[in-house]
């Protein structure tokens, strides 16, 4: 008499030859608590004492709001760019051999090695009205620093090697095969790109844009030497955090850095169920 088969359902643990299940949750939980959710604890505590109307004022004051659009619409932004342009250097380095290869790969990983203060410096110093770029474009009308097209393109140069260094080993394991057999089969170029290539990318392109995305959101130290940092034009909000915090205006700093986590949240998790959906569509 044969054993009734066990019943297939969801379980807390999933069976592994790996032992140690317990220890790594429980070092794990404890990690998260300490580095993330007890700091953002602090910052809800914090927001919450301070009371409706008085957070709504200062979550609602015009200098507040333009400071934070500036913030999440350059970030946005940038990372759309980096989407682009990122995939398109992740085609270059995987499809392509060329004399200077790696070179320009490890070129991409610079703004990770770089601090963010010295390219700020170095993005101005380029893009100033006396600079090398900005001496070119000023003919044109057209001013990069100190302007919110200043930040756009900071945010841009420490945002691409996130989408590259995501997009690039997935699209080393779509083997060349496929894009053969898709010509051979009558599709044209954009054919291949758009019904081939795309959906085995999605996902990671995704992944990409929501990290070049939350990382441009925070940046300050790359931003605020191109910037320029006049109030209600180029004023990001993690620098008027730091000017409220400079003012011993604490309340206004709290209502600052909640409204950024809250929006951050909405807009990480919209991410997060693109990223589920595009999954599931495309495997």
């Amino acid at each position: 008499m044969s054993a009734a088969p066990a019943r297939a359902g969801w379980r807390f643990r999933q069976p592994s030859v790996i032992p140690g299940f317990g220890l790594t949750l429980g070092l794990s939980l404890a990690y998260l608590t300490l580095i993330i959710l007890i700091p953002l604890s602090g910052l809800a505590w914090r927001s919450a004492s301070l009371g409706w109307p008085q957070f709504w004022a200062q979550a609602t004051d015009s200098r507040t709001i333009n400071a934070l659009s500036l913030s999440f619409g350059t970030a946005l932004a940038a990372a759309a760019v980096n989407v682009v342009f990122g995939t398109v250097v992740a085609w270059v380095l995987v499809r392509y051999r060329f004399p200077g290869k790696r070179v320009v790969d490890a070129m991409v990983d610079l703004p990770f090695a770089l601090p963010t203060a010295v390219a700020g410096i170095a993005l101005t110093t380029l893009y100033a009205p006396n600079g090398w770029i900005g001496s070119l474009l000023a003919p044109l009308d057209i001013k990069v620093a100190y302007t919110p097209l200043g930040i756009v393109v900071a945010l841009i140069f420490i945002g691409l090697p996130f989408v590259v260094r995501t997009v690039q080993p997935v699209m080393e394991e779509i083997d060349r095969e496929v894009e053969e057999a898709a010509a051979t089969l009558g599709a044209t170029r954009f054919q291949t790109i758009t019904r081939v290539l795309f959906p085995g990318l999605a996902p990671a392109i995704v992944t990409g844009f929501a990290l070049a995305f939350a990382r441009g959101v925070g940046e300050y130290g790359s931003v605020i030497f191109i910037a320029g940092n006049l109030p209600n034009v180029s004023e990001i909000a993690p620098l008027l955090i730091i000017i409220r915090l400079e003012e011993y205006n604490y309340p206004a700093a709290t209502a600052i850095a909640a409204v950024m986590l809250i929006i951050s949240f909405a807009m990480l998790f919209v991410i997060n169920m693109l990223q589920s959906w595009s999954r599931k569509r495309y495997g």
